[in-house]
């Protein structure tokens, strides 16, 4: 007679403990099978769990994939090895998930996406790294890099008007969304093991990698423009800045559209600071021992050194400095031009009741700051000096953005608040330094 359902369960319990390695007997290869069988036990487990039948097999590996995103290898394992009880495997699968993002942990992960998200108070701009574009292409992953962006948004930033600060990956995790709630992932209400469980479906490690908060001007607008954009708010490149209107009868919807087309100039442009007075000393002075070392290669007269030196300074504020910049859509026209109050406006197509009101206002636009974000950048830019170079000439060479010099020593003094405000008042513009200090990231 046959066994029960009921029966079955324990019996096979009982011959796959005798079947341990412990209690097992020597292996001896089975007539019908290919391949050793270790005991009777597992004779006995693999003869009754035949029972599931194949199209069944496949309806539970269908559904567990569809839960989890795993790989079908490792769906099928944790089932095979669950007895095809679902649940089960969908905790197995978990567990070894844990395991195998610790592993992981140490590889370089420098693709990803930036994730931006607004409210009227601040703009943020996060990034999520990952180890391939492929990952970066995922649904599971690109909500989890929305969700950062907007719990960000939950930190408390600075009360000046169009200041910049950096977010760091540690503040988000007692902030975390409430409504985290993928289908396919449990709702853990911590970052730390949201990515977790995001890398052990993906197979790859999945880090933080900062980001910074703008805040809003007390009247004006704040413009994002997101290249490589796979879908609203995500991108590979970010380009955010400030415009601060000083006549409030001024319409934003004009200003805005002024604001989105300067905002993808940042983007393409690529400047360093927003106007020459914010160059520093010692990149200017650095610049400028260059174009002249290059000046007297030519053997000509001293004065003819000088002005060449000048033009070619020039040349390089142009380059380098957002308000010297030729504007990209239109390259007759200066971005220092642009914003001058009346031609802003008049550049643009407004309606003619607006433009009247600005000619008749007389009020300026002004950028009150701007940043420039790119995957990995941070990262690229680390590896790109030399370990033995001394920090002050490191700094130096990043000191063309401020944001850059936060990012750098992050990643020297692995946030050790003490030995990060030494370096930081010693290296960093005084007005830096103030930013800094209204972040309330440390110290100062």
């Amino acid at each position: 007679m046959g066994l029960t359902r009921g029966m079955k369960r324990p019996i096979e319990i009982l011959f796959k403990r005798l079947s341990s390695p412990v209690n097992c007997g020597n292996a001896y290869p089975a007539s019908n099978y290919s391949h050793p069988i270790n005991g009777f036990g597992i004779f006995f487990t693999q003869k009754y769990s035949s029972e599931v039948s194949a199209s069944e097999q496949m309806n539970l590996i269908k559904q567990l994939r569809e839960r989890t995103s795993a790989p079908i290898k490792e769906v099928k394992s944790a089932l095979v090895a669950c007895n095809w009880d679902i649940e089960a495997a969908q905790k197995d699968l978990r567990k070894r998930g844990v395991v195998l993002a610790s592993k992981k942990s140490s590889r370089t992960a420098a693709e990803g996406l930036l994730a931006w998200a607004q409210n009227q108070n601040k703009a943020v701009i996060f990034e999520l790294n990952c180890e391939t574009d492929f990952v970066a292409r995922n649904d599971i992953f690109q909500y989890l890099a929305l969700s950062l962006a907007k719990s960000a948004l939950l930190l408390e930033g600075s009360k000046r008007a169009s200041v910049a600060v950096p977010v760091r990956p540690e503040c988000l995790e007692v902030r975390f969304e409430d409504n985290f709630d993928h289908p396919k992932l449990t709702g853990e209400k911590t970052v730390q093991n949201a990515i977790t469980e995001v890398a052990a479906m993906m197979g790859e490690n999945i880090k933080l990698g900062g980001g910074f908060a703008i805040s809003a001007p007390s009247y004006g607008v704040l413009s994002t423009y997101l290249h490589t954009s796979p879908k609203p708010g995500l991108g590979r490149i970010a380009g955010l800045l400030s415009l601060e209107v000083e006549d409030k009868d001024v319409s934003l919807d004009a200003v805005q559209r002024v604001g989105s087309e300067l905002a993808m100039h940042v983007v393409a442009a690529k400047p360093l600071f927003l106007t020459k007075e914010d160059v520093s000393s010692d990149a200017l002075g650095n610049e400028r021992d260059i174009l002249r070392s290059q000046a007297e290669s030519t053997g000509k007269s001293q004065m003819a050194i000088d002005k060449m030196v000048e033009g070619r300074l020039r040349k390089y504020f142009e380059e380098v400095v957002l308000m010297e910049q030729k504007f990209v859509v239109d390259d007759t026209v200066t971005i220092k031009l642009l914003i001058c109050g009346v031609a802003a406006m008049c550049y643009y197509r407004v309606d003619d009741a607006v433009k009247q009101s600005v000619q008749g206002s007389g009020s300026t636009v002004k950028i009150g700051n701007f940043l420039r974000v790119e995957v990995g950048e941070g990262l690229r830019r680390l590896e790109a000096v030399s370990g033995t170079e001394p920090l002050s000439r490191l700094l130096l060479k990043c000191m063309h953005n401020s944001m850059y010099v936060v990012v750098v020593i992050m990643e020297i003094v692995k946030f050790n608040c003490k030995l990060f405000t030494q370096l930081i008042t010693k290296f960093a513009s005084p007005e830096f330094v103030l930013f800094w200090a209204e972040s309330g990231l440390c110290v100062l």
